[in-house]
């Protein structure tokens, strides 16, 4: 049987290490930690509002009246969506009393003009939830630039780590005068320990970026679309008609 990671030889290239490669080992492995740990609550966190939002949108595409989930307290915690929708019908019971009209007015959508908004305040309502949409995005991607940079540093940093051992290797080799392989080979096999440990960190990290940013475009683009189609239904059933 192949033994693809030979840990013996790991065991034994760690414990010739100077303490500049076993920082280096250290700091590798607690970023990694670190990174898989973001990792993985970012995919249960995309995970829930992927479906907690397409909850939301059946339930919502499902209503004669925009505020109809607003009247009925529905809820559905975890979804963007949800929250873009819960902060401009909030904007929208604002914008009615702002005009002088009963808030229950709000839940009577296009019975007469007197029961409607101008053009100013359905503009305002509508920054709300581009507003909204704006802080549900920079809420998904946070911590993303953590992984984003486990991926790119951490084989920087592992290769930092080799040639600052070579360099020891190679010094060590000039102070003994013996120039023979079995002198040198530990040290050089001590130095090539942070360039595996900086790739094994980095290959999970850059896969799982990207998987994690993929999900996130496709919630961004999902609340965009929704953003859109809530302002467009607040329009017909609450703008002024001229």
């Amino acid at each position: 049987m192949v033994n693809f990671i030979p840990i013996a030889g790991v065991s034994a290239a760690f414990s010739d290490s100077d303490f500049a490669g076993k920082l280096i080992v250290f700091i590798l492995l607690l970023g990694s930690m670190y990174a898989w740990t973001v990792m993985i609550v970012k995919l249960k966190q995309l995970s829930l509002a992927k479906k907690m939002s397409t909850r939301f949108l059946a339930s919502y595409r499902k209503e004669d009246n925009p505020v109809g989930l607003f009247v009925r307290r529905s809820s559905f915690k975890g979804s963007p969506d949800y929250e873009i929708y819960i902060n401009t019908c909030n904007a929208l019971g604002e914008a009615f009393e702002l005009s002088g009209l009963d808030n229950d007015d709000l839940f009577m959508g296009g019975v007469g003009a007197e029961h409607r908004l101008d053009n100013i305040k359905v503009d305002a309502v509508k920054v709300v939830a581009e507003r909204i949409m704006a802080e549900q995005v920079l809420a998904l991607e946070h911590q993303m630039g953590t992984v984003a940079s486990a991926a790119t540093t951490a084989p920087f940093l592992g290769l930092l780590g080799t040639v600052l051992g070579v360099m020891s290797a190679f010094g060590g080799m000039a102070a003994s005068g013996s120039a023979m392989l079995s002198a040198v080979a530990p040290g050089i096999s001590s130095a090539l320990l942070t360039t595996v440990v900086g790739l094994l960190v980095a290959l999970p990290s850059s896969l799982g970026y990207n998987y994690l940013t993929d999900k996130i475009r496709g919630l961004s683009v999902g609340m965009d679309n929704f953003v859109q189609e809530l302002s467009s239904d607040i329009e017909i059933n609450y703008l002024q008609q001229k």
